[in-house]
């Protein structure tokens, strides 16, 4: 008898404890299904040449969200999450606008990208239609803002404004006589090369020659040949870092001394590598501050490489704080619907890694800023910055 007892309460006090723990269960499914999914659209070249550039805009991203989703957000009353919904765009303009229609597709809030102006100029029609805001932190061609879309922002500087400076820079400060231009026929490298074009001769400077390869190119001699016997004592180069190291290198290789600068997109470690001793002297314009200058700038740097196990590039902390312009303007609405928040896009005001960052009529960033640096004892060294009205 005692021992039916004993068996009785053992099934009693069983049946509680599954009671307790079945409770719990549907307790945490039902906070689980008020949790609204918040999709954050990442497009760039995630393979291909350009696949280091996507990887660095794509971690930039993928930190905000994190950070976001470590504060518990809630938005419109419910908890929030945010997701990474990634698309590899390859840097092919038509791939470019298959990949902007899947993110559409599969209903992102938001898209930070794509990286190349020429993906994102056909990308931007598709995104627009959609009602889907698109942040650029990379894609500097000045016609991405030019075609009046009411959901197109850019957080980084344009071509008139960076190789701009680059063009004047080489017309007032070098000195230099004789400037000479390449340019890798993209929508990024042609649209630098014409900017820069534009600014020597607005500033009183003399193109002696204009050039140009494609972006897939490993030999610049014929170019190279041709602006030599130009006699330019400067050469200006549109296009990216690898392309921009084997062409100084080909340079010096003829026996060319003129100073060899570029626009965005060089700057980094990858160009001092492929480049060797042809490095030195190399001078660039890159977009915003020298982030050792900027109050977080240190920190996220540090952060980033402990996070992902690189160093990051040129545009990972753009995209950082184009994801956290999105994810502030959503709370800003209170509201993680397009149509809701892009309207907090147009009177953003963030504090972000890259500076203060708040938006034209046309969703040009305001007050942006450029940099010139120049390689020295095998490093890239900060020279001067210019921040345009």
């Amino acid at each position: 008898m005692v021992f039916r007892l004993r068996t009785s309460r053992r099934a009693v006090a069983a049946a509680i404890a599954a009671t307790f723990v079945m409770s719990s269960m549907l307790a945490a499914g039902a906070v689980s299904a008020q949790e609204v999914v918040v999709k954050v659209g990442v497009a760039g070249p995630l393979t291909g040449s350009g696949a280091a550039y996507g990887k660095d805009i794509e971690n930039g991203v993928r930190m905000a969200v994190d950070e976001a989703n470590a504060a518990h957000p809630t938005i419109g009353g419910k908890p929030v999450k945010f997701v990474v919904k990634s698309q590899d765009d390859q840097s092919d303009p038509r791939i470019g606008v298959q990949a902007a229609q899947q993110l559409v597709d599969d209903n992102v809030a938001v898209v930070v990208g794509h990286f190349n102006s020429g993906t994102t100029l056909p990308a931007s029609q598709i995104y627009a239609k959609a009602g889907v805001p698109m942040i650029t932190p990379s894609a500097t061609n000045p016609a991405i803002t030019q075609a009046g879309l009411s959901t197109v922002y850019r957080v980084i500087a344009t071509d008139t404004q960076n190789a701009g400076n680059a063009g004047n820079y080489a017309a007032t400060v070098t000195k230099a006589k004789r400037i000479a231009i390449i340019d890798d026929r993209t929508a990024f490298g042609q649209g630098e090369a014409d900017e820069f074009e534009k600014a020597v001769k607005a500033s009183g400077g003399t193109i002696v020659a204009r050039e140009f390869t494609n972006d897939k190119a490993v030999d610049f001699s014929a170019q190279l040949t041709h602006i030599k016997s130009a006699n330019a004592d400067l050469v200006f180069f549109g296009g990216l870092d690898s392309q921009a190291a084997m062409l100084v290198k080909r340079m010096r290789q003829l026996g060319m001394k003129a100073q060899f600068l570029a626009g965005g997109g060089v700057m980094d470690a990858n160009f001092i590598k492929l480049a060797g001793d042809a490095a030195d002297g190399s001078s660039v314009w890159e977009y915003g501050q020298p982030l050792s200058t900027l109050p977080k700038g240190k920190t996220f740097e540090t952060r980033f490489r402990q996070k992902f196990g690189v160093d990051m590039l040129a545009y990972a902390p753009f995209a950082y704080d184009a994801a956290w312009v999105a994810i502030k303007a959503m709370q800003k609405a209170n509201s993680v619907k397009p149509a809701d928040f892009n309207s907090a896009l147009k009177s953003t005001n963030y504090d972000g890694i890259t500076g203060t960052i708040a938006f034209t009529q046309t969703g040009d960033l305001k007050n942006p800023s450029s940099t010139m640096y120049q390689v020295k004892n095998v490093a890239w060294t900060p020279v001067t910055t210019k921040t345009s009205d």
